[in-house]
């Protein structure tokens, strides 16, 4: 009878690891990852070699901005299985954040490890976009002394293009515009609207619009379309926002974020008390002073934040 009774104790045992492994996941993937990460620790101290815990573990690591140890988890996947892809680029990946946060010195001593990790995943798998676009990242903004080149950028450009256009054109274009070619950019962001017209396209567009080259009145334009094609609550708050932050068609800003303000939900993204503060905003250039205390008193209601107080002291300069 022993063989039958370890054989349960076995299969009950098995049976509870792996309910507080779904457990777990079930959590990461509601995004609750700080109820999840004790669950993944508690299953890894039973399954040490669990490939799939230590992954999520330093995908919570890395989420919490714990580098060192989201490198650890990491560096223990790429040994375990060097062949995979996505190992490697999670490894480079966080090893790049953590040299945006430590000194110069340490930086450099890490730019060969992260290259290598990058280069290996885009090796073991051709078709890996994100890679891709780490690298175009990674080399675009490495200073030439230390082995950035706009070319390696743009051949990796290259390979995006070719795996997914829209990607190869938003690529190029933030290339462009990273190194201060603004009509290449629009050339380029342009082609991804055409062939993606994706949200995402059309921010691209805006954002090189709104803050590169400085023509509001364009940004509005796309984001109208966008609006038209997406139907998208939060982007009356964009139109609002590039009113409000230029001095321009300040009617059209009211109106947008009323109807933002009015629809709002908490799928949107931006809160209800910025819409308030771009309509102060709005009011102040329209030197409506009692409106714009309205909105932003209304904005400061909701979070007290520095530039809602640094707002009110314009308003109440007026």
């Amino acid at each position: 009878m022993r063989p039958i009774v370890f054989i349960l104790l076995f299969i009950t045992v098995f049976a509870k690891a792996q309910t507080s492994f779904q457990e777990a996941q079930s959590l990461f993937m509601d995004s609750q990852f700080e109820a999840a990460e004790p669950l993944f620790r508690s299953h890894l101290e039973t399954n040490p070699n669990h490939l799939k815990t230590i992954e999520y573990l330093g995908d919570i690591a890395g989420h919490k901005k714990q580098w060192d140890k989201a490198i650890n988890y990491y560096k223990a996947l790429v040994k375990a299985k060097p062949d995979r892809a996505n190992y490697h680029y999670k490894y480079g990946g966080v090893m790049g954040m953590q040299a945006l946060e430590v000194n110069k010195l340490k930086a450099l001593g890490m730019i060969g490890d992260i290259k290598r990790a990058f280069k290996a995943a885009a090796e073991l798998d051709p078709k890996h976009i994100d890679v891709r676009w780490a690298l175009v990242e990674f080399y675009i903004q490495l200073p030439g002394i230390i082995g950035g080149s706009e070319r390696t950028a743009i051949s990796y450009a290259d390979e995006l293009e070719n795996l997914s256009k829209v990607d190869g054109y938003l690529a190029k274009g933030y290339i462009a515009e990273y190194s201060n070619r603004p009509n290449d950019a629009e050339i380029y962001y342009k082609k991804a609207i055409e062939v993606g017209g994706s949200v995402t396209c059309y921010q691209k567009l805006t954002s090189l619009y709104e803050n590169t080259t400085k023509e509001p009145q364009k940004a509005i334009t796309i984001i109208e379309e966008s609006q038209t094609k997406h139907k998208r609550n939060g982007l009356h708050y964009q139109i609002g926002k590039v009113c409000a932050k230029y001095n321009v068609d300040l009617d059209k800003g009211i109106k947008c974020l009323d109807t933002y303000i009015k629809n709002h939900s908490s799928t949107d993204g931006v809160p209800k008390s910025w819409a308030y503060y771009r309509l102060a905003q709005i009011y102040k250039h329209k030197g409506n002073k009692d409106k714009a205390l309205k909105y932003i008193d209304l904005a400061l209601s909701k979070k007290p934040l520095k530039p809602f107080k640094k707002e009110k002291q314009a308003i109440l300069l007026l």
